[in-house]
């Protein structure tokens, strides 16, 4: 036995004695506690406080299911079933297949791709909302993710109903490459189409969302929410600091730095989201009514001059 082999022999002892020490991701995943600023944490005692750190207010990042029940209220929502893509179109193959990396996903999430779209109402105000799961690859987005994003702008068309988002994830997924960058382009002419329509789009921000998605559609809004303490960027800190060759700020990126640069109107806890959302949306739509009968009463008083002239 030669000393390399010997080497690592040791180091693959030492590997074993370190995983009998300490967890794994799916034994800390499937635990009944969590950290925060305060150590451990019960999970039931973050969901009585709708996933939300009592001593730090820190929002702890959740799924859209939990986002639903929370927004909507359980069992006051419909999911939408929404298209699916070509899985793998380029053969991806890195340190495993990108079709094995799905197969995770959707096995771990319980959802076809990282975005979710339902339909519910609050205060009698029916809305198409979605949201994104970080826990499938990090809420990236790929063709099939542009295309839910695309159906819910269609589906507060058909129906006129507002959309609310809950953007979150680190971009385009580098697994489909220029599919995935073109998405950027795909959603933000479907958000076009929703203004056309006079239709109210607002944006919650949740953490983090940067990259691609906050490139797109994420900054697009009517109005844009975040929750506290939400990461939003674009390119990393460290990125943006080596190309401005400057200090930055110690919050920088964060919703309440965009809060005061005027990126994010407003910085919202999320216990008082649902009522924020229905406040802003009555007034929204009432001014959208109005707007829409103005319009019908021009119309209908031209076609009056035009009678009167053919006359």
């Amino acid at each position: 036995m030669n000393w390399l082999t010997k080497i690592k022999n040791f180091g693959d002892k030492i590997k074993k004695n370190l995983q009998k020490k300490f967890p794994t991701k799916e034994e800390i995943a499937n635990s009944d506690w969590t950290s925060c600023c305060q150590g451990p944490i019960r999970k039931k005692d973050l969901e009585e406080n709708l996933w939300v750190c009592p001593n730090c207010d820190k929002h702890h990042r959740i799924d859209p299911i939990q986002r639903f029940d929370i927004f909507f209220g359980k069992n006051n929502y419909e999911i939408l079933k929404t298209p699916i893509a070509s899985d793998d179109p380029l053969g991806w193959v890195d340190t495993k297949p990108y079709t094995e990396r799905l197969k995770e996903a959707r096995n771990k999430t319980n959802q076809n791709c990282a975005v979710m779209v339902a339909k519910g109402y609050i205060d009698d105000i029916q809305i198409t909302a979605g949201a994104v799961n970080f826990n499938f690859i990090g809420g990236s987005f790929g063709a099939s993710e542009v295309e839910a994003v695309v159906y819910a702008v269609q589906h507060s068309i058909d129906n006129q109903t507002p959309l609310v988002f809950f953007p979150c994830g680190g971009g385009m997924r580098m697994f489909e490459s220029m599919i995935a960058l073109s998405g950027m382009t795909k959603t933000t002419l479907a958000i076009n189409e929703l203004k056309k329509n006079n239709l109210p789009y607002i944006v919650i921000f949740t953490d983090p969302t940067a990259g691609g998605i906050t490139a797109s559609f994420a900054m697009l809004g009517d109005i844009h929410f975040s929750e506290k303490g939400a990461l939003i960027a674009f390119a990393g800190a460290r990125v943006v600091k080596a190309t401005v060759k400057e200090e930055l700020p110690q919050d920088f990126q964060t919703a309440e730095f965009l809060e005061k640069h005027g990126f994010v109107d407003r910085v919202i806890l999320r216990k008082n989201l649902k009522k924020e959302i229905s406040t802003i949306l009555s007034i929204l739509l009432k001014k959208n009514s109005e707007v829409n009968s103005e319009k019908s009463n021009e119309t209908s008083d031209n076609t009056d001059t035009l009678t009167k002239a053919a006359s």
